[in-house]
């Protein structure tokens, strides 16, 4: 069957901070008085709370293993800013996206808090180059759970056959997209993960412009 729509992640996919992650995570636990907090840990309490309205929890369960009385909130607040600031698009990725609206049904489904990744789609200025937009924290389960996927192939009003599905992470874009019947296409990048065989197709993040529009035109 042709290909109907296509999916995006965002974060590594689609938009790059201009800072490195573990940077700025420091400079918002020293701006708040937070102890060092690590990325890993931070990830680790990410994967925990992909449904919400903020980052507030990740960081109540990272403080939790220290001994401080500093607000969570003002934590997530003061990283959610400097990530928010630090977002730029992947190279020509907004003229791919309004030439791809013109044959295809758009969307983003991304992991993570409501605010958090609303913020950065306002700043990129994002949410006319989409039909539609999903942030987990606003569904019932973050990628790769099912639910996720279903919500997106819902809200695109498109079957699992003729969706597309372009993100970098093999657990939560390739494993989840694969498992729920969509078609995966993974983006590579210097920081992420190993091409994975469920994938059509393995795409470098800086060629995604012009081999994702190729690829999609062959399918």
């Amino acid at each position: 069957m042709p290909v109907s729509a296509v999916g995006f992640d965002l974060d590594y996919t689609l938009a790059v901070p201009t800072r490195d992650r573990e940077t700025i995570l420091s400079e918002a636990a020293s701006e708040t008085g937070a102890p060092p907090l690590s990325r890993e840990a931070y990830l680790r309490a990410h994967q925990q709370h992909l449904t919400g309205e903020t980052r507030t929890p990740i960081f109540e369960t990272l403080l939790d293993d220290h001994d401080t009385a500093v607000d969570p909130e003002h934590v997530a607040t003061a990283y959610r800013e400097r990530i928010t600031d630090a977002v730029e698009p992947v190279p020509g990725v907004e003229a791919m996206l309004a030439g791809l609206r013109t044959t295809y049904r758009i969307g983003v489904l991304t992991n993570g808090p409501v605010l958090a990744q609303e913020s950065k789609l306002e700043k990129l200025g994002w949410y006319d180059h989409f039909d539609v937009a999903l942030v987990t924290g606003a569904l019932e389960a973050g990628k790769p759970d099912g639910r996720s996927f279903d919500a997106l192939l819902e809200a695109l009003g498109t079957p699992a056959e003729e969706t597309v599905y372009v993100g970098d992470s093999v657990e939560h874009d390739i494993a989840g997209a694969d498992a729920a019947g969509l078609i995966p296409v993974q983006v590579l990048g210097p920081e992420g993960d190993d091409p994975d065989p469920r994938a059509i197709a393995h795409i470098e993040r800086d060629e995604l412009s012009v081999r994702l529009p190729e690829l999609l035109a062959d399918l």
